[in-house]
């Protein structure tokens, strides 16, 4: 049976949430329609988790102005999400003299966007910001800031739904026609939806959604980064990002530490042109330059430091032969009515996002009415941070209401019970290993779930009649358990 919409919103990375979240603020009909089993999945959850400045774009562009603007508006949108953000400066560092003209023309830049405070910094100031760091200048951005990025679009997305949002989780679109009033979505797990507006939040299958609607000129190239996750001993190590000045014609920014807001430092990322949009491979030549870059940066390191790796990808426009970048496609398309088409939503598309999703929404309002709904609640339910950040005194009244607080399930990020089964019971409804770490934070620390995934199984089993077969990862084909022996 069909089900109208006013808005398709097809993708629910960080962008597609932000316009979810925006529009549910309207008597509207939404629906966000994603092929993965959880939000936030793929480039939106696999990156460095940066608020940028702004000093790293063309004056003038899209991706110049958005950046700007959506970094002004993340400290208000963070409180009412109960998302931790933390603007803590960056430093990008010269090393030679080439490097010294790159900071002058970036602060330049940057001061032609409307970034705050930029001051270029010699060796000693440097040394007062960050003990220890190599260099001969550096540029000092202090509205640069770190977030967790998973976090944002988990935020998102649970706000829109509680704003009557629906989505649409492992729901691959498998077809989609213009019917001359809208479109029609058709998706591989069955859902047959009709829409006034469509809008493509693919990340990096914008282009192929394109070509569903007789779009050819997009083509995105994935461009993989893989990273390094480094143990909490080294807490406290960096009280600034620091990054190198970027060589020209770079696919990225170049390899850097970066903190993240739950303490982990990442070293990355790299950057490496891939075939496929979901070659999530880490590799052992990578994870080697990355140790060697972190020895560097941080030569205090040890072997033991490393607990992790990943890898993200980038949906690029610009092919391997050409690298750098291309400014945003944010477009309302005039061939096609009422699809308005996002393609290239790189770096720094998490920063940009609540921007992104105002433009988005100006062009939802060329299309239907837009009326706001008295019953919008912008405030998410919940606290910022977990249970063990909280004073002593708010620990123990909380462990008196309800005792599931007094059982540590985490050992390594001191995450308890109660925050394990407010992660299971999420508003979204997923019910995947990695929807409870994302959210919870269990299975993140040293052990890497070492201690506390069985225990979490158990939870599963007997608080919510799990079967071996009902534990999945993160996908359909991700099972846990192959079935159970006597």
């Amino acid at each position: 049976m069909e089900k109208q919409y006013d808005v398709c919103i097809i993708g629910a990375g960080v962008v597609g949430n932000a316009v979810a979240r925006e529009l549910s603020r309207y008597h509207l009909r939404a629906a966000v329609v994603e092929k993965e089993s959880d939000v936030s999945m793929g480039t939106s959850s696999r990156n460095s988790g940066v608020i940028h400045s702004g000093i790293h774009y063309k004056p003038g562009t899209v991706r110049a102005q958005l950046n700007v603007q959506g970094n002004a508006m993340m400290t208000d949108l963070c409180r009412e999400l109960k998302v931790k953000i933390q603007y803590i400066g960056k430093l990008t560092i010269a090393q030679d003299e080439e490097d010294i003209q790159t900071l002058h023309s970036l602060k330049e830049q940057g001061e032609a966007n409307g970034v705050p405070g930029l001051e270029i910094l010699d060796a000693e100031q440097m040394q007062k910001i960050q003990p220890g760091v190599g260099g001969i200048k550096a540029l000092l951005s202090p509205s640069t800031g770190i977030i967790c990025p998973y976090g944002l679009a988990i935020g998102l997305a649970e706000n829109a739904h509680a704003n009557g949002v629906d989505f649409y989780l492992s729901h691959e679109v498998s077809h989609i026609s213009s019917t001359g009033q809208g479109f029609r979505v058709k998706t591989v797990a069955g859902a047959d939806l009709s829409c006034s507006v469509l809008v493509n939040a693919a990340g990096l299958y914008a282009d192929r959604l394109c070509r569903m609607l007789g779009i050819t000129e997009y083509s995105i190239y994935p461009c993989r980064g893989e990273y390094l996750i480094l143990d909490k001993r080294l807490q406290g190590s960096l009280n600034v990002l620091v990054y190198p000045a970027p060589r020209k014609g770079g696919a990225g920014l170049g390899i850097h530490l970066t903190n993240t807001v739950d303490g982990n430092i990442l070293i990355g990322p790299s950057n490496e042109y891939v075939d496929a949009a979901d070659d999530y491979a880490c590799t052992a030549q990578i994870i080697e330059l990355l140790k060697k870059e972190g020895h560097e940066l941080l030569p205090g390191l040890s072997t033991s430091d490393f607990i992790r790796n990943f890898s993200g990808l980038r949906p690029k426009q610009t092919p391997p032969e050409v690298k750098g970048f291309k400014d945003f496609v944010i477009e309302s398309r005039k061939d096609v009515p009422g699809f308005i088409n996002l393609v290239g939503i790189e770096s720094p598309g998490l920063t940009c996002s609540p921007a992104i999703a105002l433009m988005v929404r100006d062009m939802v309002a060329e299309r239907l009415p837009l009326r706001e709904k008295s019953s919008f609640v912008a405030e998410r339910p919940g606290r910022v941070g977990f249970f063990h950040e909280l004073p002593p005194n708010e620990q123990a009244e909380l462990v008196e209401q309800n005792s599931d607080y007094g059982e540590i399930v985490c050992r390594c990020e001191q995450i308890t019970k109660k925050e394990v089964l407010d992660a299971i019971q999420n508003p979204l409804g997923v019910k995947t290993v990695a929807a409870i770490k994302y959210r919870s934070r269990a299975m993140m620390g040293r052990c890497q779930g070492g201690f506390c995934l069985p225990r979490i199984v158990q939870i599963l089993q007997k608080d919510f009649g799990y079967r071996p077969e009902d534990y999945i990862l993160n996908s359909a084909g991700s099972r846990l358990f192959a079935g159970s022996v006597r």
